[in-house]
């Protein structure tokens, strides 16, 4: 295995808050080819630093870190790059780079038009009986 996707979330320390994210990464893990994994920014394990070094010594020399968030906030421009320049120095058999978060794809849009299309749907036949 020579390249991941590290799922990362923001962390909380509640495991309510977690489990809806640790319920996407197996569905999406069952659809997918490449090994994903599931990491918090802070707060929650497993973090992003133990993380790249499981994957380290598993042998995977790339991991593209998806972030989990609508948009590029200071976490995303300040935070975490800082944290995957250290583990960078830290790991450095295993190339980490940082993708836009999720709510700057496009289809993300669409997804979340879907979501409100059928809400909508669902609130009109309740409002109809």
């Amino acid at each position: 295995m020579s390249h991941a996707l590290i799922l990362l979330a923001h962390g909380s320390r509640d495991p309510r808050w977690r489990a809806p994210f640790e319920e996407l990464t197996a569905t999406l893990a069952a659809r997918s080819a490449t090994p994903l994994r599931l990491a918090f920014m802070e707060l929650s394990e497993p973090s992003l630093e133990s993380t790249a070094a499981e994957l380290e010594n598993a042998g995977v020399t790339q991991a593209d870190v998806l972030p989990l968030f609508f948009a590029a906030g200071r976490h995303l421009r300040e935070d975490v790059p800082g944290q995957l320049e250290a583990l960078r120095q830290a790991n450095p058999g295993i190339r980490l780079d940082l993708l836009a978060p999720v709510g700057d794809h496009p289809a993300f849009v669409d997804a979340l038009a879907s979501i409100i299309e059928a809400q909508a749907a669902t609130n009109k036949g309740e409002n109809a009986s």
